[in-house]
């Protein structure tokens, strides 16, 4: 039980990577509280020990504010919510980059701004020897990492994460938190399936998603779930800062 006795908050829980990491949180001992803007994709927690529920729109500073003062401080914070949008620059909108930009960075900006001074108070002295407070955010392979085609808006947004990762990490590596973040590479979600379900020819989209997977396939959420686990738990005490790729080869 790597993580016993941890409590983790977890956005955009509802499916895809989030749901999957709930679960493996939960296996491990964590007690998780699985927030999503879709209430209704939350009752798959029904019965599920160590987990509780509550919705949550990550785009509305208040309510995360409100859900921060109503919880003890957590231990583990996992900055799932996103959104893909597809095409370059020129097919780009103001529209598209500040959904992207509010909801993939600055989401994460205000989440952890409302849930860090709690963890400071609770890991004060600590300076990660024994995990500290662990905060986890989702980047990917198209960032400041690689550069994919058609997905211009999309990448600079979570460059801006590996942006934002990096300087919570530096601002408070000696205060008992710890900032790291994830790169998948291309994941079987529902998130993709939509965007797949959105071509003209929905299996040609598919097989090109899979083509540039030097593995030759797609992962799957559970795949993902572990990275997480290993970030919240105390396995990863000197790792702040930090950007891993969890690809497929896409990267290499």
């Amino acid at each position: 039980m790597r993580l016993k006795g941890k409590t983790a908050l977890v956005t955009a829980a509802g499916q895809g990577i989030g749901h999957a990491s709930v679960l493996a949180m939960a296996a491990e001992g964590a007690e998780v509280l699985a927030t999503d803007v879709n209430a209704k994709l939350l009752e798959s927690y029904t019965g599920v020990a160590g987990v509780t529920t509550q919705k949550l729109d990550v785009m509305d500073k208040a309510a995360i504010q409100a859900l921060i003062n109503s919880h003890p401080a957590f231990d583990v914070l996992f900055n799932c919510a996103g959104f893909v949008h597809a095409g370059t620059i020129l097919q780009a909108t103001d529209e598209d980059w500040e959904f992207a930009f509010n909801l993939n960075v600055r989401a994460q900006y205000w989440m952890i701004q409302a849930a860090l001074p709690k963890m400071l108070k609770k890991f004060a002295g600590d300076a990660g020897r024994h995990g500290g407070g662990s905060i986890i955010n989702m980047a990917s392979v198209a960032s400041s990492v690689k550069g994919l085609p058609n997905r211009f808006v999309y990448g600079a947004s979570k460059a801006a994460v590996v942006g934002l990762t990096k300087a919570v990490a530096a601002d408070f590596v000696g205060q008992g938190i710890r900032c790291n973040a994830i790169a998948p590479g291309t994941v079987d979600t529902p998130s993709l399936g939509d965007r797949i379900n959105a071509y003209a020819d929905p299996e040609e989209a598919r097989k090109a998603f899979v083509a540039r997977q030097p593995m030759g396939r797609i992962a799957q959420a559970h795949e993902i779930a572990p990275i997480v686990v290993f970030l919240a738990s105390d396995e990863s005490a000197f790792a702040t800062g930090q950007l891993f790729s969890i690809d497929g080869g896409m990267t290499i």
